[in-house]
């Protein structure tokens, strides 16, 4: 069974079709087979080793968070976020410092908070227990009960929400529209304009940007009784976290 498992690992890496089958019958294998990915995980590329992150997450076995956590440390940041998000989504014990290191760390290399790392580290974070988004009043009353299912605050409410989290000193870094018709949900393309922040400029300049191209954006987005919006924004902690 060990030369069979070492044999499906390589094959984590084969993007032309096998490292599908090879990542199906390593987690209907479980348990068993994490020790030899683990071990396994340094001969792997960064296809093989987020291949490998997906077989953690399904077999959820904590022997894993010692090599997630290592590869926080990767040279890729794709394999970097997912080694923060599944270390989260497993709670693994004692995660939380590394992912903040992770953070600091993404910062540090001036990655936008926009990109794809640093937000799938935030949410991390907030999974742990260790970061709090800031959700001001009338963004929390206008959004649908959890019973509603919804994927986030009806489009007619965006204007008042851009308004409010700005005025609580929130930068909005984007906003991503959903259809929802019988109970399944769509992607809608919101407005064509095409915006950057400066992260170098002051807090307050950056709220102030995010505020007057969201505000923009708002008033060509979708709108419709089945129409939903989901911002994503961050505090002033998100970028200047406490050492």
């Amino acid at each position: 069974m060990s030369a069979h498992i070492e044999r499906l690992i390589q094959q984590l890496d084969d993007s032309t079709g096998p490292s599908y089958d090879a990542r199906a019958e390593l987690i209907g294998i479980g348990s068993d087979a994490i020790p030899a990915i683990i071990d396994g995980l340094p001969t792997l590329g960064g296809f093989g080793q987020l291949t490998a992150i997906e077989v953690f997450e399904e077999v959820a076995d904590p022997r894993c968070g010692p090599a997630l956590i290592a590869l926080l440390g990767s040279d890729d940041p794709t394999v970097r976020e997912w080694a923060a998000m599944a270390l989260a989504s497993l709670k693994i014990d004692g995660a939380v410092e590394p992912v903040r290191r992770a953070y600091r760390a993404c910062l540090e290399r001036a990655t936008p908070p926009d990109w794809s790392e640093p937000e799938g580290i935030r949410w991390a974070l907030t999974e742990l227990g260790a970061r709090t988004q800031v959700v001001p009043p009338l963004t929390a009353r206008l959004r649908p009960t959890a019973a509603d299912d919804a994927p986030g605050w009806p489009s007619t409410h965006l204007t008042d929400i851009i308004n409010d989290l700005a005025d609580h000193a929130q930068v909005i870094l984007y906003s991503q529209f959903w259809r929802v018709e019988a109970d399944r949900t769509y992607g809608v393309s919101g407005s064509a304009l095409d915006w950057e922040l400066d992260w170098t400029a002051p807090w307050e300049h950056l709220v102030d940007e995010s505020r007057t191209w969201s505000l923009l954006e708002a008033a060509e987005a979708p709108v419709g009784d089945n129409i939903f919006v989901a911002p994503t924004w961050i505090d002033r902690t998100d970028l200047y976290p406490e050492r």
